[in-house]
């Protein structure tokens, strides 16, 4: 990574307010090797460039979308200054940055995915005047766009602002002068909160963390039942995770010659060739490391003989991610005591998925799953009867650990804001999208299971949409059943 010019002085406003032209542009960098910029040299870098406007632009597929969202936000909150942030770039060490991934309630509303945008809604008439306000293409004048570390010459050409508005149907500003207007402003405002401190510092006299709360609780029960365009998008990456999983079983043999971290760099290299990355920390837990819930480390030995659980996700480019899981032989056949722990899962599995269709309780799928499981953890007399003692008291939670599905959209855990009565304790409708994904854990150390039970961990997911008339299966690509998986798995590996 180059390192001889590029200064951390952002192109966007600070909590203070952006740089004055008295200011220095760039700030250099304290082992630089250039000491700074010749007046002969600065001249020279302002001209001789070509015209690099895009003309023409189509709007990007999901603007009639978004603006039909950013429609019912308004009528949610008539009269009323509406401020949703993008976010900026977050540091991971000294001067790098984490790859920016836009806040999803911006990103829903507008379609766009730059650090440092704000959607802007602005009270007029019975409405709003809506407003994305951007980062402008890098100055020539005044040096940024080669001598700033976010300038153009460093991290890529932006859009124009005139660009902007043609992609994204919405008039575009300069979010430099964003937070001096906020300052200024009259009237009651909402923001949405934790993503840009600058844009919340300007808002803090005028806003309530109670008002903004409710924004934001709004923007993700919005979201709860998805539109064609979402059910689309949440298929393509399904799709792309289904080709995902079969190029892990295509080189299980290099991932046991190594370790569990070629099957998540295979797995990744899925999710960047046809996505925008991994919705998630992939989870490639192989042996005893499956009973780890969330078991992202992803450094462990990859054995013949054990099982692999893969729960892993690819995301579109437009911030939409599958959520998938299977729990696989590493040499290709369960064992007999796999088989049968694996079976009592796919069988919870499908109790659950039946339970998902319109007006059903969105807890049954849950209870379903549970159920099957407490009866075979009774049946294997891992745990005293009855069943309805069991799943009272929770008794098979000492090896079903989880929830058994959750929604599903542009974040892996979508709506999480949503209120406990329209999303844990609501009903089911057409448009819903969510896992099923039921799992019996038996720990390495557990003494109160036989010893043949222990380190194996066992899970299946799947990613399933509420239609008109009961669900359908995006993730149905993947084979789920013992015997199948086995088939499958042979005839990728021959």
């Amino acid at each position: 990574m180059s390192d001889e010019l590029n200064p951390a002085v952002p192109d966007s406003a600070t909590a203070e307010g952006p740089e004055t032209e008295a200011e220095e542009t760039v700030k250099q960098r304290k082992n630089g090797l250039y000491p700074g910029v010749s007046d002969e040299l600065a001249e020279n870098m302002k001209s001789g460039w070509a015209d690099t406007e895009l003309r023409d632009l189509e709007p990007i597929p999901q603007a009639a979308e978004t603006a039909r969202r950013r429609a019912a936000l308004s009528a949610r909150f008539p009269g009323e200054r509406l401020v949703i942030p993008a976010g900026n770039l977050k540091t991971r060490s000294n001067d790098t940055e984490y790859p920016f991934r836009a806040s999803v309630e911006y990103a829903y509303l507008t379609g766009n995915q730059t650090e440092d945008g704000v959607l802007v809604l602005e009270p007029k008439g019975d409405g709003h005047e809506a407003t994305i306000y951007l980062l402008p293409r890098s100055d020539r004048e005044n040096g940024e766009f080669w001598l700033s570390g976010q300038g153009e010459l460093w991290v890529g050409r932006r859009h124009s602002l005139a660009e902007s508005e043609a992609l994204y149907g919405l008039p575009a500003a300069d979010v430099r002068e964003l937070a001096d207007k906020l300052r200024e402003a009259t009237g009651p405002v909402r923001v949405v909160r934790g993503y840009d401190a600058g844009i919340e510092a300007a808002l803090t006299d005028k806003v309530t963390a109670e008002r903004d709360e409710e924004l934001r609780v709004f923007l993700s029960e919005a979201r709860l039942v998805k539109d064609e365009f979402e059910i689309g998008e949440l298929q393509k990456a399904v799709d792309s995770t289904v080709r995902g999983f079969e190029d892990v079983v295509r080189v299980l043999d290099k991932a046991e010659a190594t370790s569990e971290r070629y099957i998540e760099g295979t797995f990744f290299l899925r999710a960047r060739v046809e996505g925008n990355d991994v919705g998630y920390g992939s989870i490639c837990a192989a042996g005893p490391h499956a009973c780890t819930l969330h078991w992202v480390r992803n450094d462990g030995p990859v054995r013949s003989g054990d099982l692999l659980l893969l729960d892993a996700g690819v995301e579109t480019h437009t911030l939409y991610t599958a959520d998938v899981t299977r729990t696989l032989p590493v040499n290709g056949t369960y064992s007999e005591i796999q088989k049968k722990i694996y079976d009592a899962v796919y069988d919870a599995q499908e109790a659950g998925i039946a339970a998902v269709k319109p007006g059903a309780k969105y807890r049954d799928f849950h209870d379903a799953a549970q159920r099957v499981l407490a009866e075979r953890l009774v049946e294997w007399g891992l745990v005293e009867g009855p069943v309805e003692r069991v799943l009272e008291l929770g008794l098979q939670r000492r090896w079903t650990l989880h929830g058994t599905g959750h929604m599903l959209g542009m974040d892996v855990h979508d709506c999480a804001a949503a209120r406990t009565e329209t999303y844990v304790d609501g009903t089911l409708e057409p448009g819903m999208v969510l896992t099923v994904e039921p799992g019996l854990y038996f720990q390495a150390d557990d003494l109160t299971v036989p010893e043949e039970y222990r380190g194996i961990g066992v899970r299946i997911e799947d990613d399933i949409l509420v239609t008109e008339d009961g669900n359908r299966n995006l993730s149905d690509g993947l084979p789920r059943r013992s015997d199948e998986v086995e088939s499958w798995m042979a005839s990728l590996k021959g």
